[in-house]
């Protein structure tokens, strides 16, 4: 246990300080992959796996942690499938303006809103004032 406790302090005091240099944080992270399959392949050399076998132990595994399809299209493309989104390059021109418009439209409901809450608690100053008043 305190050895998973030190290396999840020694992750983020690493992720901090590589956050400061992001190309040396890719390239960090990018040899540590290479390293990481470097050595499965290794691994699967010592034991005599063919390409075939790889492969279909490979498959098996990403399927079974439902991995294969979030490795190979990645999550925000599924994300964006499953609710009915298009890819910013298939959206026409006019569908951008109707969008605009449309924040535009929220902006001037914001600002409504922001109007009849100022009025409510101008209203609201004046019956507590009221209040004490009568109170006093």
């Amino acid at each position: 246990m305190k050895l998973l406790k030190f290396f999840d302090l020694l992750e983020d005091k690493v992720r901090h300080w590589l956050s400061h240099w992001p190309i040396l944080y890719a390239l960090v992270g990018i040899l540590g992959i290479v390293l990481t399959w470097r050595g499965v392949w290794h691994l699967a050399d010592d034991f005599g796996l063919n390409s075939w076998l790889s492969i279909l132990i490979g498959v098996i595994i990403l399927l079974s942690t439902g991995l294969l399809v979030a490795i190979a299209i990645g999550d925000e493309v599924l994300i964006s499938a499953w609710r009915g989104r298009r890819k910013i390059t298939e959206i026409r021109i006019e569908e951008t303006l109707t969008l605009a418009e449309r924040v535009e439209e929220i902006k001037n409901l914001l600002d409504k809103i922001e109007s009849r809450l100022g009025a409510i608690k101008k209203e609201e100053e004046k019956i507590e004032k009221g209040l004490e008043e009568k109170t006093n």
